[in-house]
């Protein structure tokens, strides 16, 4: 009897040491995951038409590689080299870390920000756990880009669309509070004044969903 239990508690014993082994690979893995390389605080983010401009969004490049940045965005597909950050309105942005960072996403940090004239505040950043200022998640957004697009949404790279327009897009970024004051087109005030209600749509939609 004394032999069965001492056998027992080895037993236990070996499965306790598996779990932590286990435990503690996983934590290491996700704290692995969980640095990213390239370190974002509230001053990396700026008036966001100083920002070089492809097509209708804005791009930079943490790592110094601009042109690698923007010969992908402007060929429309491809993989973006690590550093890169894309921003299509002021109030969100997407920073691709290294490789490892966070398999699931492609490797994109999501940041929601606050932005005013006097700079800005990163209201969350992550990976699969960001939602957007109108509460829509922004990696569930983006999930749905085809592979060859490295989970960057544009009209027809698979994304469910937004029921925003390019006018009211263009009239956001030449609104950011962060930029030195400019004259508003007839089409960007035109924008604006549609906006609102397309927006307050989008969160009751959103928070309804919630529910």
């Amino acid at each position: 009897m004394g032999q069965k239990l001492t056998r027992i508690f080895v037993h236990i014993g070996k499965v306790i040491c598996l779990t932590l082994v286990l435990y503690c690979v996983g934590s290491v893995r996700a704290e692995e995951r969980a640095a990213p390389k390239y370190k974002v605080d509230a001053s990396t983010f700026r008036c966001i038409t100083k920002m070089t401009s492809v097509k209708h969004f804005f791009v930079d490049n943490l790592a110094g590689n601009l042109a690698g940045t923007v010969d992908v965005a402007q060929a429309g597909k491809g993989q973006f080299p690590e550093g890169t950050m894309l921003q299509l309105i002021p109030n969100e942005a997407m920073v691709k870390q290294q490789k490892g960072y966070s398999p699931g996403t492609n490797d994109w940090e999501f940041f929601a920000l606050d932005t005013d004239k006097n700079g800005t505040k990163i209201v969350s950043r992550g990976a699969e756990e960001v939602n957007n200022f109108l509460g829509l998640n922004c990696f569930e957004c983006h999930k749905a880009a085809r592979a060859e697009f490295d989970l960057v949404c544009e009209q027809d790279h698979g994304c469910a669309p937004l029921p925003l327009t390019r006018p009211m897009f263009h009239a956001i970024q030449h609104t950011d509070p962060r930029c030195t004051p400019e004259q508003l087109s007839e089409e960007d005030t035109a924008a604006l004044k549609e906006l609102g209600p397309v927006i307050e749509q989008i969160k009751n939609e959103a928070a309804a969903n919630k529910k």
